[in-house]
């Protein structure tokens, strides 16, 4: 591999061909007609779109069933019994952190997302060896696919003694953000489980990332001790709320009222558009100035056998959910799984501009919105300016 090479006739956002030159791993030039140097290697692509890399911003590396076989769906339908199950399954079914890791991780990396934030989590049972396991994946693959870390408490933190111990071991470690789950449903002690991860991102100088899975007034209840803990630790622009399925709940008047707070605040969306619950509307998000990414949550793991990790077809939920139907608009669904998820996780040198950083992907289309709503398989990614995927397949073998 090299992360010098000439890319010629290829069509940035579905623009007019160009062509672009990569230089120490970065957009050194982008016009037509260029002629690479001697020595220096380039690829036909043929009238290809190019994207910069999709960001899968909400995962679970640690607990994918990818490359295993198919086992039967176990889970009933409450959250409890969703993680109840889960830690029993990892148990009997040999759910080893790093090899399944890199199985998903090569998996999205095929798909053209070049970067992933990752939940792993942190319990009195698997401790810290799912956050092991996915930093061996992460290290292993850093010049392929950059790698997240967010120490996830799945189990409960105040309800489970010594996680919030385990949490801290876990930052010590080198976790990126301090995780958090449903403070009133899941620890019923909204306040000691938001004091304790605040509290840690301000001892490690991290950011946080809490799923609030709470609907209705109950989840507006910790969406509002969220932000008046953002304010009060001033870490505008460092947390995320995944999921927020309040912010979907009838009354529209206290949902936008929410958005506005959050837009104040500057605290980020993360979705994955399902259409079992009440979701964030991408509109309203929009409107407010609210970042939003995207993610593809867990892939064929013990919570359900849905997912593939391809971004671009979780754009076309994001646009289905929220009936996003001209092309302007799915093109913003596809921003959410590429410049939002590289805004919430501090991407440096994001874009398709001279002087970004070549994380790539090319895709035969018509245009953006077409690239959506069919998701072929990727022609080429690069990352750091090096081809790492082909035809929809990472170079790299999965274990």
């Amino acid at each position: 591999m090299t992360d010098t090479m000439l890319l010629q006739n290829l069509r940035p956002f579905g623009a007019a061909a160009t062509d672009l030159l990569i230089e120490n791993g970065q957009i050194a030039r982008i016009a037509p007609d260029q002629r690479a140097g001697e020595g220096v290697p380039v690829e036909d692509c043929q009238g290809a779109i190019l994207l910069p890399g999709l960001v899968e911003a909400h995962t679970h590396l640690d607990k994918s069933l990818w490359g295993m076989g198919w086992r039967e769906h176990q889970a009933g339908p409450s959250l409890r019994d969703k993680i109840d199950t889960e830690r029993r399954l990892r148990r009997e079914w040999d759910i080893d952190p790093h090899r399944q890791s890199t199985r998903q991780a090569l998996l999205s990396l095929g798909h053209g997302s070049t970067a992933i934030r990752s939940h792993v989590d942190v319990d009195t049972e698997t401790g810290l060896a799912g956050i092991a396991g996915v930093q061996r994946t992460r290290d292993e693959l850093h010049d392929q696919i950059d790698i997240e870390i967010v120490a996830f408490p799945q189990s409960g933190l105040m309800s489970r003694p010594g996680t919030l111990d385990l949490l801290d071991a876990a930052m010590q470690a080198g976790a990126d953000v301090v995780g958090g789950l449903d403070p009133c449903g899941i620890d019923a002690d909204p306040k000691g489980q938001l004091d304790a991860i605040f509290a840690l991102a301000e001892t490690y100088g991290k950011p946080i990332d809490i799923h609030l899975h709470e609907a209705g007034e109950l989840g507006a209840f910790s969406m509002e001790m969220i932000l008046e803990r953002t304010r009060a630790h001033g870490m505008q622009g460092q947390v995320t709320v995944s999921h927020a399925f309040c912010l979907g709940m009838p009354d529209r008047d206290r949902a936008r009222a929410l958005v506005a707070d959050l837009a104040e605040a500057r605290i980020h969306i993360a979705t994955v558009a399902t259409v079992s619950r009440p979701v964030p509307m991408v509109q309203d998000l929009r409107d407010a100035g609210v970042i939003l990414c995207a993610g593809s949550d867990g892939i064929r793991d013990t919570w359900g056998p849905y997912g593939n990790g391809d971004m671009l077809a979780r754009a076309m939920l994001l646009g289905l959910r929220n009936n996003l139907r001209a092309d302007p608009d799915v093109e913003h669904a596809l921003w959410c799984c590429s410049w939002g998820g590289a805004t919430v996780m501090g991407l440096k040198d994001y874009g398709i501009e001279e002087g970004c950083k070549a994380d790539l992907v090319l895709i035969e289309a018509e245009t953006v919105t077409h690239a959506v709503v069919s998701h072929p398989p990727r022609k080429l990614v690069l990352k750091g300016g090096r081809v790492v995927a082909r035809d929809g397949a990472a170079l790299k073998a999965a274990p």
